[in-house]
């Protein structure tokens, strides 16, 4: 039985133009799948520039694609050819309803379920994706891959201990984060995913993008830096802050269980005490 699994995440700058996004983030997935990563992390909204930060019009509405769309139908015969799995986020249109969606390709082209972000966030001057999508509806997930299980959320999911804890509790071996965040939060950012790997004991994987982009209500310069984190929370791999590339690392995922059934984190679990977590005051229960 197959433990040692490899991973990558990537950076790519992405443009206006579809069909040279997709370009890059081929190239790159290649690459990464010739070093001998066996799932490739693309970045949010990689297949197109991020509108979410700096547009609040219609326009961007018309980049959403159903959940076969091109953009999925793409990676997936990248993934059957290279025999890989691509976790590939996409801006999903289904009926009247837009969702910022993960979906799961195994390595044999099977798409393996979808996975629809949580959190949305809204923070003025430069972040309007409530104007896009409706908040997910399908809980946090985790998925069963020719290499391993693993649990996906995106981005702004990564700010909030409940979604790892929950995939990791559902089974998750790694976390992957597809993410497109630029600004000064960066180590902020990769700290709190860096804890939700040492409180989990599982790998976590976070993907960025690169690059300046500009639209009708601002700018915005990403940081790239996509890492990779051990079970312990300690940063393994490093991308830089400007250019089109791949990160990648070896886990032996029977090793790390064996770890995380030695500390003890989910056996001294009191989920009887956690009541307060379901409620947005910490007293008064939300309604169903």
């Amino acid at each position: 039985m197959m433990t040692s699994v490899t991973v990558a995440a990537m950076q790519i700058a992405s443009t206006k133009d579809y069909d040279t996004n997709m370009a890059t983030a081929e190239k790159v997935i290649r690459d990464a799948a010739a070093a001998g990563a066996q799932i490739v992390l693309p970045g949010e909204m990689f297949s197109s520039h991020e509108f979410q930060f700096m547009e609040m019009d219609v326009e961007p509405f018309k980049l959403a694609e159903a959940l076969d769309g091109p953009t999925v139908s793409h990676m997936r015969a990248l993934a059957k050819e290279l025999s890989i799995v691509i976790p590939t986020n996409i801006f999903e249109k289904a009926n009247n309803a837009y969702f910022n969606t993960n979906v799961i390709i195994d390595a044999d082209g099977a798409i393996l379920g979808h996975y629809r972000k949580s959190h949305i966030p809204l923070g003025l001057p430069g972040c309007y994706e409530k104007v896009y999508s409706n908040p997910g509806d399908t809980g946090f997930l985790a998925f069963g891959t020719a290499y391993g299980r693993i649990g996906t959320a995106v981005c702004w999911d990564q700010w909030f201990p409940e979604a790892a804890r929950i995939m990791a509790l559902k089974g998750a071996e790694i976390l992957f984060y597809p993410s497109a965040i630029g600004s000064d939060c960066h180590d902020h950012w990769q700290t709190v995913m860096r804890g939700h790997a040492a409180a989990n004991i599982v790998p976590l994987v976070c993907s960025n993008r690169v690059g300046h982009e500009k639209g009708t209500l601002g700018e915005v310069t990403y940081f790239g830096q996509a890492f990779i984190t051990g079970p312990q929370g300690e940063v393994v791999e490093k991308a830089d802050k400007t250019s089109d590339m791949f990160i990648a690392h070896t886990f032996d995922l029977a090793q790390i269980a064996e770890m995380r059934a030695h500390w003890g984190l989910f056996r001294d679990r009191r989920p009887d005490l956690y009541g307060p977590i379901l409620t947005l005051d910490g007293n008064t229960k939300t309604p169903v």
